[in-house]
């Protein structure tokens, strides 16, 4: 209702977009016919009885109309949920002005000077506007009327003609024009957010593409169509798709709004795509489908497309060239290495206990050398865990230095690798790790063994291995194991010494070297070095530095290894078994000593209980503690017998 209670206001349009109802609106007026006295006048305002209405802070203001007139707004803020009532609300504004001369020109904003305009507050279902009592009129006599009236803010214009004659705004404007402007918002709350609280409070956004928005003006909420879409949120399937394509044929507004300039566009479901055709940019929904590049730039690239080409190609032949290079510098490395006189020997004899593996089946069997596959780092090489084709676990021993470093021919020396391969290849021994095949397509070629689950001697005495490679907690270690160790170790050097087609010197016992199976049962590992590498004088010290302590005197002076080499290192193992101190072991004070020249000395002093580990009885049966130390004295003596420089 507007003005008058028995006033029925004039719906103008309502806007579903927008959640706002514009209205016809009303004008407030007094005019005079002296400087103090009125003889008509007209307060009005708004009264809104639907409660989800509000009068439109943001749409409306209070716009004065007057020389020296002072027009004032009141109204009632709505009773909010939780403060159980509405405070008072008023504002106002006043003109100032001579003469019509001296207002702003027609047109201008309403600054003051002439007219003057305030916003409103939100929240108000209830405002009006008047002007106070008693209020002179100084500016009677060109301006006898003052006005003031809540319109939708932009619609007034001011004009100086609206100042002069009586009622000249009230006789100008038709009062059923003046729009004011309603929000419109469920007011309930909010925007419920959980199911539960939606299906209680009757959510109002019934379509599947509506979104909810809180209102801005007082406690509620509106339903919008998402992005994309149009129609009535507040119905199911109200929200339907806008077909961006189809408005677009309609007129120029909208092929701007919807650039596809020179592409196809393809309705979606909210949205659309533009499609480029083939040779323009696919940019169509920003800048329009423009032509990739001139005829110029065409050809600047055509002929860059010629020049990769060529350069791609000239890279392939270098790839090819490589790779022939690579294939026959492997098949020179297989023929020096004595990889045709193998072949001849296997189909000869008819042998087939060992394998020649290419280099790129040891790459993938090792991960191509990971070092998360090394078993351990020695003087001579680095030994490699690896997985072949048929699942079986192999060690890989790839050494340091090749056969023959010359680049020669490799002569008699080739003939004695591959000897030597054949020999290896046919040690059948439960104690010997067995050689099952080798690579000899490389400049170093590589040795391919049984692979030993259980770790090695040492690092079952000391708790780690000698390269750092590995690490593994000290246990106690029974006298039974540590002399089951001992004898299978003996046995399988005097099978390599004496049984075999033909003797075989190891050339570097030690600790390291005796593999450990998942029965704890000792397997050489590493035999043959010495006849399968021929050292010179820095590849002999590094040797030494990896054996140091297990090397015999005389071999170190001869730098030649022989079957008393072996002996001499078996016996540092056998007194590394009883003593469980390493082959050069730290005494305490940070001094380096050999375990050999202590052992030696203890036994020439009858002293040799100080250097046993203490931990080497534990376990013995009360009866048989005589028994075990004599097996010790008999065991101290066999390794001085080994250690003895008199041989």
């Amino acid at each position: 209702m507007l003005g008058d209670p028995g006033l029925q206001a004039v719906v103008l349009n309502i806007s579903l977009e927008r959640g706002e109802l514009r209205l016809n609106g009303f004008v407030s007026y007094v005019c005079y016919t002296s400087n103090a006295s009125s003889y008509a006048s007209l307060p009005g305002g708004i009264y809104v009885s639907v409660t989800q209405l509000r009068v439109s802070p943001s749409r409306n203001q209070l716009t004065v109309i007057g020389c020296n007139a002072l027009g004032l707004m009141g109204g009632a803020h709505v009773a909010r949920p939780d403060d159980g009532g509405g405070d008072e609300y008023a504002t106002g504004c006043y003109t100032h002005c001579a003469g019509l001369n001296s207002t702003d020109p027609d047109g201008s904003p309403c600054a003051g000077s002439g007219c003057c305009q305030v916003p409103i507050s939100p929240n108000l279902a209830r405002v009006g506007t008047a002007f106070p009592r008693n209020w002179t009129n100084s500016a009677w006599s060109f301006n006898p009327c003052f006005y003031a009236v809540i319109a939708e803010a932009g619609w007034y214009s001011f004009r100086r003609r609206h100042l002069a004659g009586v009622l000249g705004f009230v006789n100008e404007t038709n009062l059923r024009d003046i729009p004011v402007v309603l929000d419109w918002a469920v007011r309930d709350g909010g925007c419920p957010v959980t199911a539960e609280e939606k299906a209680r409070r009757a959510y109002a956004c019934k379509s599947a593409n509506s979104e909810c928005v809180n209102s801005t003006n007082s406690v509620g909420y509106s339903c919008y169509c998402s992005h994309g879409y149009q129609g009535n949120p507040y119905l199911e399937d109200g929200c339907q798709d806008v077909d961006e394509c189809a408005l677009r044929r309609q007129s120029r507004y909208y092929e701007d709004m919807y650039p596809c300039k020179h592409g196809i566009c393809i309705n979606t479901p909210g949205s659309y795509r533009c499609r480029c055709k083939a040779g323009t940019k696919p940019d169509g929904t920003n800048f329009g489908c423009q032509q990739v590049l001139p005829m110029a730039a065409k050809v600047i690239i055509g002929l860059s497309v010629c020049s990769i080409f060529i350069m791609a190609l000239s890279c392939l032949l270098v790839i090819q060239f490589q790779r022939r290079k690579h294939i026959i510098e492997k098949e020179e490395y297989f023929r020096r290495n004595g990889g045709l006189r193998l072949y001849d020997e296997m189909m000869s004899r008819q042998v087939d206990t060992v394998r020649v593996l290419t280099v790129d089946e040891i790459k993938k069997a090792t991960d191509n050398f990971s070092d998360d596959r090394v078993l351990g780092r020695g003087g001579h090489g680095t030994v490699y865990r690896g997985t072949l084709d048929d699942l079986r676990e192999v060690a890989i021993k790839r050494s340091k230095a090749a056969v023959d470093d010359d680049g020669g021919d490799g002569g008699g020396c080739k003939e004695e690798f591959v000897n030597e391969i054949i020999v290896l290849s046919q040690i059948n021994h439960r104690h010997v790790v067995r050689l099952l095949g080798c690579c000899l397509e490389v400049h170093v070629p590589m040795l391919v063994y049984e692979f030993v689950p259980n770790g090695t001697l040492f690092e079952l005495l000391h708790g780690g291995a000698g390269d750092g490679s590995r690490r593994r907690t000290r246990t106690p270690v029974s006298l039974g194991l540590r002399l089951k160790i001992a004898a299978q170790s003996a046995e399988a050097l005097a099978y390599l010494h004496s049984s075999a087609s033909r003797a075989i010197l190891h050339g570097d016992v030690k600790s390291l070297n005796i593999l450990l199976d998942d029965g704890l049962d000792a397997k050489v590992a590493d035999f043959g070095a010495s006849a399968l590498r021929s050292m010179g004088e820095g590849e002999f010290i590094e040797f030494v530095q990896g054996t140091l302590g297990y090397l015999d005197p005389e071999s170190f002076v001869n730098r030649e290894l022989t079957d008393k080499s072996d002996v001499y290192s078996f016996g540092v193992v056998l007194v590394e078994l009883v003593t469980r101190r390493k082959a050069v072991y730290d005494d305490g004070s940070g001094e380096k000593r050999s375990l050999s020249s202590t052992f030696l000395a203890a036994s020439g002093r009858g002293e040799l209980w100080r250097v046993f580990d203490r931990e080497i009885m534990d376990g013995v049966d009360d009866d048989a503690v005589a028994v075990a130390v004599d097996v010790l004295r008999e065991v101290a003596g066999l390794a001085a017998q080994c250690l003895s420089p008199r041989g």
